[in-house]
């Protein structure tokens, strides 16, 4: 799998995906947005990976939203996959949500606008003492209906959350450490010590409670999508369950399951 404009690299039950474009402070264009689409496609469906690691290269910016240069009347220009950025935006954060794994933001510089968002939908947020926060949509024209506004109530409260995007303050990591925005902070040449450490936790853990926990914390505010979640989630370990596969062989074989033996 090559790629342009993110690096991609398992190693270790880690998946570390960094958006690459350090000259624009990692701003994504639709390139970018399609990268990120299947290298967390691709961390879902690799059983080797336990944590996915989100970031951005270099020192000055983890991710700073859509690329503005690109951007034109109805959306922004370059479509992959017959996609506009912001219907791909979307499906970033919805992979970063579902995926069946814990997702860790290194958050190693800006964080603005739908860079922003992104950590705020990952599981935890690992911050340099350098990173900054904020929201920019309504200094640029745009905004985040969704999981940009709903997840970040959930995480600063109603009050704060308007504040952040009808202000398009920018806020230091010890402030946003202070809300509730990010989980820790760091010296700035700890942050890959520490976001190691985190990894390392998460993959003594089993994976098959965090990933319906991770469901189980969506399930209430998703309504059916969160709740058909938490369901598959239950249904996947299912299939790997005697009784399940009674009922697939006896269908092959054509004869009645026998099922009561499982009660």
């Amino acid at each position: 799998m090559e790629f342009t404009e993110i690096l991609y690299e398992k190693k270790d039950g880690v998946a570390r995906i960094t958006v690459n474009r350090p000259e624009k402070y990692n701003a994504c264009t639709t390139t970018t947005i399609y990268e990120l689409t299947q290298a967390l496609t691709d961390a879902w469906v690799d059983r080797s990976v336990g944590v996915v690691v989100l970031t951005g290269s270099g020192d000055k910016a983890f991710c700073t939203g859509g690329d503005q240069s690109i951007r034109e009347a109805g959306g922004y220009s370059g479509t992959v996959a017959a996609l506009p950025l912001e219907v791909g935006w979307q499906q970033v954060s919805s992979l970063i949500r579902t995926i069946p794994k814990p997702v860790i933001a290194r958050v190693n510089g800006y964080a603005i606008g739908g860079g922003n968002v992104f950590q705020v939908v990952c599981d935890f947020s690992i911050a340099s003492d350098k990173a900054k926060f904020g929201q920019a949509g309504p200094k640029v024209g745009s905004f985040d209906p969704g999981y940009g506004t709903g997840d970040l109530v959930r995480a600063v409260g109603l009050k704060k959350a308007k504040e952040i995007w009808f202000l398009c303050r920018q806020y230091s990591a010890a402030e946003a450490l202070e809300m509730g925005l990010v989980n820790a902070v760091v010296p700035h040449e700890k942050l890959d010590e520490e976001v190691d450490q985190w990894c390392a936790d998460l993959l003594e853990k089993s994976p098959t409670a965090l990933k319906m926990l991770k469901y189980a914390f969506h399930a209430e505010t998703d309504g059916v999508v969160g709740v058909t979640n938490l369901g598959v989630g239950g249904l996947s370990m299912f299939y790997d369950t005697e009784e399940s596969l009674e009922g697939k062989n006896a269908f092959m074989e054509k004869r009645k399951p026998e099922f009561s033996k499982f009660r």
